[in-house]
């Protein structure tokens, strides 16, 4: 999972900001490897962060989610048994591919909604669409995308429709204020802490804290109103 640095105008694009764009498109892809596989109660997958962080004018810094994708630590067999799947039940397969899908999509969108945020601009699901997100250094992750939905996928009108319909769900993952959170988190630890690889363990560690620490507020609100 790498952001595409080849981005329009990028001299029109401050250095700094653009390290920013970076830190969140990578920090959405570790979020929901980790945070929505668990959700849908998938298997772990291992992954990392390497940063390469400029020391001198003319380096740029960079980062990218090394693994986490679900459809590579499948046997073999599995994968082609799915052709041999009926419509009476969901395959393994099916739901790591489309588990990959979206943790794919997440990337540009959280840079989206970034700069949207900057901007202080409308950020929904309606401006999002492929190629919109090639502008937030999404084209090499749609390209994965495209890959996915060919492999598994040989009806053209059934690609978009099950694209459209994993959009959707990437969208509504950032959308809830709780994942946010451990974006937001995960990126400014990229962006800060000047270590060249974030293990799987530290971002796991980055979000777990976050997502307690919004519980415990939510705890404390609750009890509070109750005794009025």
């Amino acid at each position: 999972m790498e952001r595409n640095y080849q981005v329009a105008n990028p001299k029109n694009i401050d250095p700094y900001e653009l390290h920013c764009r970076t830190a969140y498109h990578e920090a959405g892809h570790a979020a929901a490897i980790h945070i929505r596989n668990r959700q849908k109660q998938l298997p772990p997958v291992f992954f990392e962060i390497q940063v390469k962080r400029p020391h001198a004018s003319e380096m740029d810094f960079f980062a990218k989610v090394i693994d986490g994708n679900l459809i590579q630590n499948l046997p073999i067999a599995v994968i082609e048994s799915f052709s041999m799947v009926t419509d009476s039940g969901q395959h393994s397969c099916q739901r790591a591919y489309e588990a990959d899908i979206v943790n794919l999509l997440v990337g540009p969108l959280a840079e989206a909604k970034y700069v949207s945020l900057c901007d202080d601009e409308i950020f929904n699901l309606q401006l999002m669409n492929l190629n919109a997100l090639s502008h937030y250094g999404g084209h090499s992750d749609l390209e994965s995308v495209q890959h996915y939905l060919e492999y598994f996928i040989t009806s053209r009108h059934h690609r978009e429709k099950k694209l459209k319909e994993l959009l959707s769900q990437a969208y509504q993952f950032i959308d809830n204020p709780k994942h946010w959170d451990c974006i937001r988190s995960l990126a400014h630890f990229i962006l800060e802490s000047g270590d060249e690889v974030i293990s799987c363990d530290d971002a796991i560690c980055i979000f777990d804290t976050c997502l307690a620490a919004r519980k415990s507020n939510t705890w404390k609100r609750s009890v509070t109103f109750a005794g009025r």
